[in-house]
């Protein structure tokens, strides 16, 4: 049997391995870790085998279930995705698009935000109106092309610019802007504000910037349309 020094102290091999399980032992939380080990041998075997079973279960637990719920969050972003699509009530042009987001933000305008109801006018297609007991069907042919009146308000056309392809004529940076502080950049009523004041956007400026730019997205994939010819409340 070996010894060595240790702080000015000798300490033999049995007692150091001793001393050395019982600091592992403390520092794990087995319950060994504060009993002495010295005439122990039977009892600490069996307490070793029955914690490291416990310890090897519950690390497998964990282990199993953090991917899980990972799995599950992006199992329920893709059932919004696909939603998303089977809902979309206008064909969508996905080149150089990021099809994900796409299929996210089709998912929050049409189920989520109700951008359809102020900016589509009217909402629905005749005979389409599901507050007259209709099955309801999206006016496809003004979707999003603004023209709904409220007040001195008329809703704006939020499809892509033909020739820029920007969503209502805005920049990803300039929609950002328009959701989180309101800002009009059109300027279309001075004498009363620079902000809109329709437009709810101290709600929507609480979403994320990925659920934004999920709807900004969407916008940039739907037909252009010119303003609405026949706008009205």
């Amino acid at each position: 049997m070996s010894i060595e020094q240790y702080s000015g102290v000798v300490v033999g091999d049995d007692k150091r391995d001793d001393t050395m399980v019982q600091a592992l032992g403390g520092w794990l939380g087995f319950p060994w870790g504060n009993l002495p080990t010295e005439g122990k041998d039977e009892k600490m075997e069996k307490y070793v085998r029955v914690w490291s079973l416990v310890w090897f279960v519950a690390v497998c637990m964990m282990c199993t279930l953090l991917p899980t719920s990972a799995v599950r969050a992006d199992d329920e972003d893709e059932s919004r995705i696909q939603r998303g699509f089977a809902i979309a009530p206008v064909p969508l042009n996905l080149k150089g698009k990021n099809r994900a987001l796409v299929g996210l933000g089709s998912y929050i305008v049409n189920a989520q935000g109700g951008c359809n109801d102020c900016h589509t006018h009217p909402s629905y297609a005749p005979g389409g109106d599901p507050f007259l007991g209709q099955p309801k069907q999206i006016n496809a042919a003004q979707y999003l092309a603004g023209g709904r009146q409220f007040g001195p308000f008329t809703s704006r056309n939020l499809t892509p610019d033909p020739t820029t392809g920007l969503p209502a004529e805005l920049t990803f940076d300039q929609f950002l802007e328009v959701m989180r502080k309101g800002t009009d950049f059109d300027l279309k009523h001075p004498q009363i504000s620079p902000l809109l004041q329709v437009m709810p956007w101290p709600v929507y400026g609480d979403m994320t910037r990925r659920d934004l730019r999920a709807i900004y997205e969407y916008l940039r994939a739907i037909p252009s349309l010119p303003d609405n010819p026949n706008p009205g409340p």
